[in-house]
Order: C-alpha cells, then structure tokens, then sequence
C-alpha cells in the first residue's frame, strides 16, 4: 500500500509562491492520476490539480488555472504543485491523493475518486 508524504508549506504573503511536493513511498506509476486537493474550514474540500501519471496530461480548478502548475518526477516518486501569485483564498491544508491505479467513471478531480491520502501541509497566504 502507498504512503504519501507532503511537504513545502508555509506562510507567505499575498503575491508570493511556494512549492508542494509529495512524495510517494512506491513509484507513481502504481497510479493513473494523482492529485491536489484543498481543505479550509471556510471552503469545501476543493480539487485543485490533477496529473495524469503516464501521459502527463494535466486539470486544475477554475480558481487556480494561470497560477498553479502540477508535474512530476517519476524517477524522485514525486508529484509537485508550483503555487504563484497566491492570494489569501488559497489557504487551505493541501493534500496529496492517488488513485492506486483504480479506474473509474468518477471525474478526475473528485475526491472518491482516490483511495491514497496524505496528511497535508499546510498553506496560509497573510494580506
């Protein structure tokens, strides 16, 4: 079973850019799509971004296209999310997922969609 381990939040101010990484313990391969989501006590749980691992082939969420860019590094067992220009709506815990290779008719930035949670880092945007 897969383990994933996040890191690279902060505290930023507005305008400011970070850096996610999640780390798998397996290779990413194992999955078809991994993914970011967002979680704030103010907000619904939120997909973020999504990567096809194979094709790389990338969705994100209407509120962070032009801001936000998912990729991997199958070779590190990594998936990132560059953050740019962040405003104070973005902050959230975010969370990694992956889907473990199980296909489905869920659409790709659904939450049921994935089995393979991590714990989240957390992000808070100030301004």
């Amino acid at each position: 079973q897969g383990r994933l381990a996040e890191s690279g939040g902060g505290s930023v101010q507005t305008g400011g850019s970070l850096r996610l990484s999640c780390v798998g313990s397996e290779s990413i391969y194992s999955n078809i799509y991994m993914a970011w989501f967002r979680q704030d006590l103010r907000k619904e749980r939120e997909g973020v971004a999504r990567i096809h691992i194979y094709s790389g082939d990338t969705n994100y969420a209407d509120s962070v296209k032009g801001r936000f860019t998912i990729s991997r590094d199958a070779a590190k067992n990594t998936v990132y999310l560059e953050m740019a220009n962040l405003q104070p709506e973005d902050s959230a815990m975010y969370i990694c997922a992956a889907d473990g290779g199980i296909t489905g008719s869920l659409a790709d930035l659904d939450q049921g969609r994935y089995n393979i949670w991590g714990q989240g880092t957390q992000v808070t945007v100030s301004s």
